[in-house]
């Protein structure tokens, strides 16, 4: 059986929705920046591609990925989209790699992409009426009094309770989050990581984005205990714009190839997709998909969390990290070394792409070792990916 190796990994930097460099950035000009940018740094033919796979989310219909592969001069390339909402770029890496360990294709483009500024938005007709229509995303899970369409609720505020997480420690964690993220951008960590886009913004500006331009470097503890929960009504809720996610814009993929297809094609591989997993959980209890996910992607594996050397759990909210923690044990050091969706924010269909860069490249750096990217999705869902660099 093949193996599915890395061999490229590249991201756009990311940014502020709606407010930020690329508010005027359609998700199709980011995701065809993307797959030429992948393609171009794996050093392969275009017209060796055999598929390209792009996540997308909110979207409610289209397939970027065909838009990206015609309009990146690769009709040959079907495109596929997949939705699993937040994990659904990781969902992409799983899929490119079972297709090329099965010997169905050689080389795959996986990744994702997502424009907050620009999403759609999807209305629908009340039932009984002939002219009441209303926003609202389209439904993933049946609503209940405790599991209801209203996220920083279900994934946040439940996962903080079912763990025994207090707000301080979601908060000392957004902060630690926001201070490695800004050091990170201040060494150039990720310079290697992303192509500069050239964007227009909004004052008709030409620039080329290449920095992560969301996080906080003046981020403190004091500070975001000043801001109030975002449902004051209910008695001791704890999540705040603080220690949740950013809204956010970017693009991010890897191209997968058989290790026979590197060695044919000269393609220096980068890492090795080990495993990989989705796993569904209650929906009230949506952030513990990333735990679930993470576990049974470990299992498959046949490792133990203290065999994963760098560990990336979105920070949809940051009570899914600290459980994840808390539950399994982990060493905190190992967690989102450079920040993840509360400081460098959170392209939902982008995000699981990113953060397998991040780690590709930072295993790298290390000269080797295990990594796993996990996170909740919308729903009660959860993704992981394993992967290795020698």
């Amino acid at each position: 059986m093949p193996e599915a190796v890395i061999v490229s990994a590249v991201r756009t930097a990311i940014g502020t929705a709606r407010k930020g460099t690329l508010s005027e950035t359609p998700a199709e000009e980011l995701a065809t920046h993307i797959l030429r940018e992948a393609v171009a740094r794996a050093g392969v033919a275009a017209e060796k591609v055999d598929d390209v796979i792009f996540a997308e989310a909110m979207y409610g219909g289209g397939d970027l990925a065909r838009y990206a592969a015609v309009a990146a001069g690769m009709t040959h390339v079907a495109g596929q989209a997949v939705n699993r909402h937040c994990a659904g770029s990781l969902t992409t890496v799983g899929n490119a790699a079972g297709s090329i360990r099965a010997g169905m294709d050689r080389i795959i483009v996986a990744g994702g992409v997502q424009s907050s500024s620009l999403s759609p938005r999807t209305s629908w007709r009340v039932p009984g009426t002939e002219d009441e229509w209303v926003d609202r995303m389209s439904p993933t899970f049946p609503y209940s009094e405790d599991a209801t369409d209203d996220v920083t609720l279900t994934v946040g505020w439940n996962v903080a309770q079912h763990a025994g997480i207090s707000r301080e420690e979601m908060d000392a964690w957004a902060v630690r989050s926001h201070h490695r993220a800004a050091a990170a951008i201040a060494a150039g960590t990720f310079a290697d990581e992303i192509s500069p886009i050239k964007v227009t913004t909004k004052d008709g500006a030409t620039v080329d984005f290449a920095v992560d331009e969301h996080p906080r470097a003046t981020s403190s503890v004091e500070k975001l205990a000043t801001l109030k929960p975002l449902h004051p009504e209910i008695e001791g809720f704890s999540i705040t714009a603080g220690n949740a996610s950013g809204v956010n814009d970017a693009a991010a993929a890897l191209v997968i190839a058989s290790d026979e297809a590197a060695r044919e094609e000269g393609l220096v591989p980068l890492g090795t997709v080990r495993a990989w997993a989705a796993a569904g959980v209650q929906p009230r209890l949506t952030g513990m998909g990333a735990i679930d996910a993470a576990r049974k992607v470990l299992e498959r594996a046949g490792l133990t969390a203290a065999d994963i050397d760098l560990w990336e759990i979105n920070e949809a909210f940051a009570s899914v990290p600290v459980a994840a923690v808390k539950l399994m044990g982990l060493d905190e050091d190992r967690v989102n070394i450079y920040g993840s969706g509360c400081s460098l924010g959170h392209p939902v269909a982008a995000s699981g792409a990113r953060m397998l860069t991040t780690i590709t490249h930072e295993l790298r750096r290390r000269g080797g070792g295990l990594g796993i990217a996990t996170m909740c999705a919308g729903g009660g869902q959860g993704g992981a990916v394993l992967i290795e660099v020698v």
